[in-house]
């Protein structure tokens, strides 16, 4: 009899990994053109465009984050763990981009 952990096919998890990261990615884009759509909306005030464009550069620097994690899943080969530099980043960029987009608010 098979145990549990020999019957475990590793494809599923990098594959959800992966999928996980578009989800995000995805809803970090929502937010980024939700930010904008607002600030734009409410007129044009300084610090509306200047949290409209660090946004954009924020959700620019997730992107490269996602893309190199989704790229390093979807080789076959067991992906080497994130780096802490990475989760940071990933983490850094998530927390700005719903601060800019609260600052839009203001």
């Amino acid at each position: 009899m098979p145990s549990a952990v020999s019957a475990r096919d590793p494809g599923l998890q990098p594959e959800r990994t992966r999928l996980a990261w578009r989800r995000t990615t995805l809803s970090c884009t929502v937010a980024a053109v939700l930010a904008a759509k607002q600030a734009l909306r409410q007129g044009s005030s300084p610090l509306a465009l200047v949290a409209v464009a660090l946004s954009g550069l924020v959700w620019l620097g997730f992107l490269a984050v996602a893309h190199r994690r989704i790229q390093a899943l979807s080789h076959g080969v067991r992906p080497r763990m994130l780096g802490v530099r990475s989760a940071a980043a990933a983490a850094l960029c998530t927390v700005a981009l719903a601060c800019f987009a609260l600052a839009t608010l203001f």
